[in-house]
């Protein structure tokens, strides 16, 4: 592990390591700890020197940038559009504010264990976004079938990129860029690039996917088999990208 991951990556386990224990108490702190690494880690991306991110963000633009969580995830969508696959930053605002509601408004509030969990795997996610390290902790099955299933539904994002980067010409571009995964998604299925019943999957597992972020289902309804079949949801597109 880089060493100036190591700050941010204690603060993530130690709100994981909350969840052990389940109380009212431990959720609240463990959703406060995991929003503070997910805080820190950005600043410490964006602070790291360009030879190592390849950024060039001056003193000022960095104080800036650092005054708030909202514009730290500006800045992240500005600079790093490249480490956000499998990651929606307005999700991660509402979790934080989620977070700041249990900061500020005192011990008569409560989460759900199911917020925090997300949230947790929104934050490994990010971490292994920007710092390509997987933050290993001891889980339930609910816990890892949520993981397992994030994680693939990323490749199936970066397999999407992929695609979407040989059809740059057909595809609406702002300031050069291609959209994100999911819009390029759109525009490749209206071109036929990816065939109906397909598109039609990953639609499904994206609505899964949602769901379970913004919390209307929960973990033990991810079935097993999902992270195999979004793997040959991967497969076929990849498959399209060799043509």
């Amino acid at each position: 592990m880089q060493p100036w991951v190591t700050g941010p990556a204690e603060i993530l386990e130690h709100g994981l390591s909350l969840l052990e224990s389940d109380s009212d108490k431990n959720r609240r702190l463990a959703m406060i700890a995991i929003d503070n690494s997910v805080e820190l880690a950005i600043k410490t991306y964006l602070g790291l020197p360009k030879r190592i991110t390849g950024l060039s963000l001056t003193r000022k633009e960095y104080a800036e940038i650092s005054e708030s969580f909202p514009r730290l995830l500006d800045a992240l969508e500005e600079y790093c559009e490249d480490k956000l696959e499998g990651l929606n930053l307005g999700e991660i605002e509402w979790y934080h504010r989620i977070r700041n509601q249990l900061y500020h408004q005192g011990n008569g509030l409560t989460v759900e264990r199911e917020k925090v969990t997300i949230y947790s795997e929104l934050a490994k996610l990010l971490f292994k976004n920007l710092f390509n390290i997987e933050i290993e902790f001891p889980t339930t099955d609910e816990h890892e079938r949520m993981g397992k299933f994030l994680s693939e539904w990323v490749q199936l994002e970066r397999a999407i990129s992929k695609l979407a980067s040989q059809y740059r010409s057909d595809l609406t571009v702002t300031g050069g860029k291609l959209p994100p995964p999911v819009i390029a998604f759109r525009g490749l299925a209206g071109m036929r690039v990816i065939p109906d019943i397909t598109a039609r999957e990953i639609d499904y597992f994206r609505a899964i996917r949602n769901k379970l972020v913004h919390g209307e289902i929960e973990g033990n309804e991810i079935k097993t088999d999902y992270p195999a079949k979004i793997q040959s949801l991967v497969k076929i597109i990849m498959d399209l990208a060799k043509r």
